[in-house]
């Protein structure tokens, strides 16, 4: 279970990476910005999936 969930959770944050860098790009976000941005979505997303799994772990 573990192993499953930690591929999905790799391929979840490598698509949402290569989408934010789309948005950077897309919206001309500055050099300087876009570590802010990219920082904010992972930990965001990492907190998503954290939930996510223990959710699955307790029910």
């Amino acid at each position: 279970m573990v192993f499953i969930f930690g591929a999905f959770a790799f391929f979840i944050l490598y698509s949402v990476n290569r989408l934010t860098t789309s948005l950077c790009i897309q919206k001309e976000i500055p050099e300087e910005n876009q570590e802010k941005v990219f920082r904010t979505i992972n930990i965001l997303v990492t907190i998503l999936l954290i939930s996510s799994y223990v959710e699955i772990l307790f029910t």
